[in-house]
């Protein structure tokens, strides 16, 4: 005698269910509505700019590629710089307050990163330019002299301390607390059991640190990084108040000769730009839109190949 299986019972449906998982996929697709709203407005301006003479919007360049070269240039070199500088800084501080620090002292630090992410960028730029430009001045000189012979340093230095390693500088300060505190999320999501037994068997702190709390976190710190590095790309207000931008390209840290990056291009020149200039500036907009979908999607594949074992997911 063979019995069959009644139906499954259904579970009930809630309306608080239903309006949650409503509003969460609405949420989800306003996201990627309003991220190709923006590609095709830009698109649809930037395309008169780039069957365009450059000479209709005072470039000297042959074409828009010309054009757009060094600003994509000095817009990567300016935010490489920077997280070049903020990236151990970081890393640093992230560790010491997670494993090092006192739990109250430990608590305030993390409060005080916080805070510092908070902070306009205008204040940043006022601070690059009236506070840290002409305290540099005498280290780019030196530089200069007795390092000139490396291309990073070829003289003439800078007079005013206006250059693309002050830039490089102000950024670090405001990408550090960024960094800082999505790593410090992430050690401190480290299993404790790994940690004790990497303990257990005689590591020091820091062979501890590297051996379990690193490789835990790698893919989080990947993902922290290219925030911080996309917030950098983006800078527009330090960029336009401390740099002395030039439409070539340069590698030279300490000079006044600077190449400009995408964003502070556009601020600088957007006010005064009129006609097929309005569509130039959109079209390195575009420019930038794409390097910044670019380098985040290479961040998410980073963190999805690490998945099962990163504390950012």
């Amino acid at each position: 005698m063979t019995t069959t299986a009644g139906p499954r019972p259904r579970a009930k449906v809630r309306l608080a269910d239903v309006l949650f998982s409503g509003t969460a996929r609405v949420a989800g697709i306003l996201i990627l509505v309003a991220l190709a709203a923006v590609a095709i407005f830009l698109l649809a301006q930037a395309l008169p700019a780039l069957v365009a003479d450059p000479a209709d919007y005072g470039s000297h360049a042959a074409n828009f590629l010309g054009y757009v070269l060094p600003l994509v240039f000095g817009t990567i070199w300016a935010a490489f710089l920077a997280v070049l500088i903020a990236f151990p800084i970081s890393m640093g501080i992230a560790l010491f307050i997670s494993h090092y620090a006192p739990r109250r002292l430990a608590q305030g630090l993390g409060y005080i990163i916080d805070l510092l992410a908070a902070v306009p960028s205008v204040v940043f730029g006022l601070w690059g330019v009236q506070v840290l430009a002409p305290a540099v001045k005498p280290l780019y000189a030196w530089l200069a002299d007795h390092l000139g012979w490396i291309f990073l340093f070829a003289p003439p230095a800078s007079g005013t301390g206006r250059t693309v390693l002050t830039v490089a500088v102000v950024l670090a300060v405001m990408i550090i607390p960024i960094i800082t505190s999505i790593s410090r999320e992430i050690f401190l999501q480290t299993p404790v059991l790994h940690q004790e037994a990497a303990l257990a068997l005689g590591a020091t702190r820091w062979e501890m640190i590297r051996m379990a709390v690193l490789p835990f976190g790698r893919s989080g710190i990947v993902s922290a990084t290219m925030l911080g590095l996309g917030r950098a790309l983006g800078e527009t207000l330090v960029v336009a108040m401390v740099l002395s931008p030039k439409d070539f390209i340069s590698f030279v840290l300490t000079s006044s000769n600077n190449t400009a990056t995408i964003a502070g291009n556009i601020a600088l020149n957007f006010p005064e730009a009129s006609g097929i200039g309005v569509n130039a500036l959109i079209a390195t907009g575009l420019v930038l839109f794409v390097i910044t979908l670019a380098i985040n999607s290479v961040a998410r594949y980073v963190v999805n190949r690490r998945k099962a074992f990163s504390g950012a997911n």
